[in-house]
């Protein structure tokens, strides 16, 4: 049995973990968007990817986008293949704020853990979202290596089967809207 200790706890941490890039004037959601398109393949960084990947409303993620233009962090575009989707990418400006120290506040925390402590506390965590996401029929998202439509043509030429495009081993690497893991 979960207790209301064991509730607080975990719900205060992800309090302090969300509650990072205040320090650069921005909301945690808007820090979160900018991780988020970071991390994600291009077929991922879209509004539609965005909101899959936040949870939220289409018009909450909306708001994102447009606080975070104004800022200047990032840019819309429409798709060259597909000029119905559009597309969110990291300004320079963007992409320097998410570079510039302290470490984020989730690393520092991780990183005072002893190696096997935080593989465990990881995991642990990864289990219940996947679980939660499941469960509530979300999207998980995942690295784009680890799917079963990615596909290793030669040393550094791979392919997305499901979507027929060519990868880079960089791409491999991010997190993707349509990975399905394998």
């Amino acid at each position: 049995m979960t207790s209301a200790r064991d509730i607080e706890i975990l719900t205060r941490f992800a309090r302090i973990i969300a509650a990072d890039g205040y320090t650069h004037g921005l909301q945690p959601v808007q820090w979160q968007a900018l991780q988020f398109l970071a991390y994600a393949n291009r077929f991922s960084r879209t509004p539609k990817g965005l909101t899959a990947w936040l949870g939220q409303t289409k018009g909450s993620v909306s708001q994102t986008i447009l606080a975070l233009e104004a800022k200047g962090l990032v840019k819309r575009a429409s798709d060259e293949g597909d000029r119905r989707v559009v597309r969110v990418e990291l300004t320079d400006a963007g992409r320097s704020l998410l570079g510039e120290p302290p470490a984020a506040m989730a690393a520092q925390m991780l990183d005072r853990l002893a190696k096997t402590d935080r593989e465990h506390l990881v995991a642990a965590v990864e289990a219940m979202l996947r679980e939660h996401l499941s469960a509530s029929g979300q999207q998980a998202f995942g690295q784009c290596r680890n799917c079963r439509h990615f596909s290793v043509e030669a040393a550094g030429h791979n392919r997305c089967a499901l979507l027929g495009v060519p990868l880079t081993d960089h791409d491999g690497d991010l997190i993707c809207v349509e990975q399905d893991a394998a």
